[in-house]
């Protein structure tokens, strides 16, 4: 069977074609625009490529509730243009195939469940750090849905006593993403991450933040392995740093091998690369199509 993927993020939209074993035959980037300018190309891609389904990874926060007025919609997200857009029914009246429809991180962390580095574990986490944060809650095989999805991304962190950036999240100012995502790292130092290689002040402050939220979200989800993703996590440096910082804020209180003693294994970078959502995208519409 083909299956399409869209791995649909705030500067890129990621179009794929593959199977349901994870195998991409096709791949295009578009770049995200307006709807009325990117929803066109998308939808031409996909035509007549005979897929049978499609799933779609899409950055947030979005509606996921099948029973809500909502469902299939991109709602409160800081790019205005697509605020509100149901992003499902242009995809489902232009192509009429099922369609899979998560969070970009979401999908990731299923990617990642389905055949890489959080294969099989019950609980388990992805969260990624880039031009924003996310995370993906994997429980069972299956991504977390409440209320909505988790944005985990925008949880309330302690700021540094030596830090006195105001945060650039427009929502909180000094949530995780506010203090610690690429953007958060150019508006404090006037320079972006990847120029910053050689600075290790910016990168211990930056596992500072990144361990104080993984700690948190070790004592709320009690995961069985948490991947690191997204481009600031390509700063080698900050893994070995992190999971220092997460021994000394847990302090012993989760009497476990796999973080008092096998932490390297415990926190990883993904084992699919930058693949991690656009295959999960391919696994929720083969998760659409059964």
């Amino acid at each position: 069977m083909l299956i399409g993927a869209l791995e649909a993020g705030g500067t890129k939209m990621v179009c794929a074609i593959g199977d349901e074993k994870g195998n991409i035959i096709d791949r295009v980037q578009i770049p995200t625009e307006s709807p009325d300018i990117t929803m066109p190309l998308l939808i031409e891609f996909y035509k007549d490529k005979g897929i049978d389904a499609l799933g779609i990874g899409c950055f947030g926060p979005i509606d996921p509730d099948k029973k809500s007025k909502t469902y299939g919609y991109i709602t409160s997200t800081p790019k205005l243009a697509w605020r509100n857009y149901n992003i499902v029914k242009t995809f489902y009246d232009a192509l009429n195939v099922p369609i899979g429809f998560g969070t970009d991180v979401n999908a990731a962390a299923l990617g990642e469940y389905t055949w890489g580095a959080l294969f099989d574990c019950q609980v388990g986490l992805y969260i990624t750090i880039g031009t924003g944060i996310g995370v993906g809650v994997c429980i069972d095989g299956k991504p977390l849905h409440g209320l909505m999805h988790p944005e985990a991304g925008h949880i309330i962190l302690s700021q540094h006593a030596n830090d006195d950036y105001e945060g650039i999240c427009p929502y909180h100012f000094s949530c995780f993403e506010g203090l610690a995502s690429g953007p958060a790292i150019e508006g404090r130092y006037g320079k972006k991450a990847y120029e910053l290689n050689n600075e290790s002040e910016v990168w211990e402050l930056e596992a500072y933040y990144i361990a104080q939220a993984i700690a948190n979200y070790i004592l709320c989800y009690s995961p069985v392995r948490i991947v690191l993703g997204g481009g600031v996590m390509h700063q080698e440096i900050l893994f070995p740093l992190i999971r220092a910082k997460v021994k000394e804020y847990l302090n012993g209180y989760i009497n476990s091998k796999f973080i008092l003693d096998d932490i390297d294994s415990y926190i990883v970078p993904p084992a699919l690369g930058d693949d991690a959502g656009i295959k999960g995208a391919l696994r929720l519409g083969h998760l659409a199509l059964i």
